[in-house]
């Protein structure tokens, strides 16, 4: 049976009206912010800055479409958690939380006629960009690998941990990425944004190749 779709043809974006031409890449751009995510037309690149934040590219290789997520934190801490392996238990309402982005990332490539057994991820993110006790970015990072172990979807490649931000350039239809670190003179207004998107949640209940760019 043929599962083949012409997703060009298929509105199947979750995101807000950011988006733009952009004259470099020929694409508009589709920006995401912490707890959003999107599955890509053909003329479309997402765009996206992490600190300690991760971004999985997750891409269908049988449709050749991709989307891409933003979250902040692994998943929401409650009591008596003692594994990791809950970690596609929905405790969050809100995609900032990576257990619920995940979830709702692979689920919306799904809806459009995607196989589970075809999706390949990329991740991205995880700096250590504060001095703090707890290094969040690790523990994004070791959850995501853990997730995707556990749902059987293999890293193809990844960019993560360090200490400088990324900014990171996804082209959905090619599974390509394209970085470019984010120097320390502008790390500050990165890690406040991130630090007061943190508070607001915590208070509320066929491989592509990587490009990194020099400017």
């Amino acid at each position: 049976m043929n599962n083949m779709r012409n997703v060009q043809q298929v509105d199947h974006t979750k995101r807000t009206a950011r988006r733009y031409w952009d004259g470099r890449f020929k694409r508009y751009v589709v920006k995401l912010l912490p707890g959003e995510f999107a599955v890509g037309h053909k003329d479309e690149i997402i765009v996206t800055v992490l600190g300690s934040c991760i971004t999985a590219c997750i891409y269908e290789t049988g449709l050749g479409v991709g989307g891409m997520n933003h979250f902040m934190l692994p998943f929401e801490k409650y009591k008596n958690r003692k594994s990791i392996n809950k970690v596609t238990n929905y405790k969050s309402l809100t995609a900032r939380y990576g257990n619920v982005a995940m979830e709702m990332l692979i689920n919306e490539i799904i809806k459009i006629g995607g196989m589970r057994y075809n999706l390949i991820a990329k991740i991205f993110g995880g700096a250590s960009i504060t001095d703090t006790s707890v290094d969040i970015g690790s523990e994004n990072i070791s959850f995501v690998r853990e997730y995707l172990t556990l749902e059987d979807i293999k890293i193809v490649s990844e960019d993560v941990g360090g200490f400088l931000p990324r900014k990171v350039y996804y082209i959905p239809d090619t599974n390509d990425v394209y970085i470019k670190k984010i120097e320390k003179a502008n790390i500050n207004k990165i890690v406040d944004n991130e630090s007061k998107s943190r508070k607001i949640i915590q208070n509320t209940n066929q491989n592509g190749k990587i490009y990194f760019l020099d400017d």
